[in-house]
């Protein structure tokens, strides 16, 4: 005799969507969300200052009485002042394409050295890791003279080289990419070498196009610092055409003293790239970071 089974439909049997229950927050997520709505608002206070006092007149601006919203209301004066005084479409562009190169090249070398180093297998390998995580900790402004008279003995002060050239070995990013490296299974590349693949094919084809995170993160905190640079820029360069935007913004001066709306405009007009880059890649930033693997350091 023939028995049948009934067996009861389940939502997802019927295609119909399962729907989790919400979590209820929890209070260690809710002094989370308080404690960093308090730090933005410790941001941006700030940078909001900054940006009204930019659009203020200098009266109001240097007046004692604190105010968000000035008596003679809000004008474009500091602005006009610090574009006439000064040449900041050039300047823009210098920051522009030596920045973009400062971050092409050090990309370029970091990944070459971390991939050596977490792959190939040489003499020195732990002294030369060892100098590289040494070097991290050295401040930039020791090197200064040392790679001033380098330049000028290669004959290459008053040239972008000047300011390209000694900026493109970061130890830090090396140390970064090194990291992200290790963490690539090495079964990859051992099925690549099977198949007759290169070193440099194996590089090229398999480790870059999964470092696109952390390779974004370093080039966009590289881009960053070379924009800000104001030291090394100001040393090794002479010539009023190859000046940078942090370099000739600091050459417009007034002999009325402090102008504290052209000095927070021109802040504005310095940091205002450097924001609109932040937006667009902030994504890039944060998965680079989490990826990197130095929380197990």
């Amino acid at each position: 005799m023939a028995t049948t089974t009934l067996t009861r439909s389940t939502p997802a049997a019927r295609g119909q969507v399962i729907r989790q229950p919400r979590r209820k927050p929890t209070i260690g997520k809710a002094v989370a969300v308080a404690v960093a709505a308090v730090l933005a608002l410790l941001w941006l206070v700030p940078f909001a200052w900054a940006a009204v006092t930019a659009f203020k007149t200098e009266a109001d601006a240097s007046a004692p009485k604190v105010t968000w919203i000035p008596p003679s209301g809000f004008t474009a004066e500091a602005f006009i002042n610090v574009f006439q005084a000064g040449n900041i479409p050039l300047w823009t562009w210098n920051s522009l394409y030596t920045s973009a190169a400062i971050t092409f090249i050090t990309l370029v070398i970091s990944a070459l050295i971390a991939y050596a180093l977490s792959r190939i297998e040489f003499k020195g390998k732990k002294v030369l890791m060892t100098a590289i995580i040494a070097s991290i900790i050295v401040p930039p402004p020791v090197l200064m003279i040392p790679l001033f008279y380098q330049m000028l003995a290669f004959k290459m002060i008053d040239t972008p080289w000047a300011i390209v050239l000694p900026q493109v070995i970061h130890p830090a990013m090396v140390f970064v990419l090194k990291k992200f490296f290790d963490q690539i299974p090495r079964e990859l590349e051992e099925a690549a070498v099977m198949d007759g693949a290169s070193r440099l094919r194996i590089f090229m084809t398999i480790i870059l196009p999964l470092s696109r995170p952390i390779l974004a993160a370093v080039a966009i905190f590289t881009f960053i610092g070379a924009w800000n640079n104001f030291l090394w820029p100001f040393i090794s360069t002479n010539d009023d055409s190859l000046l940078t935007l942090p370099v000739g913004l600091q050459t417009i001066k007034s002999a009325y003293g402090v102008q504290y709306a052209q000095n927070m405009a021109s802040a504005l007009l310095a940091a205002l790239p450097l924001i609109v880059v932040f937006l667009f890649f902030q994504r890039q930033i944060i998965k680079g970071i989490s990826t990197t693997g130095l929380a197990g350091t």
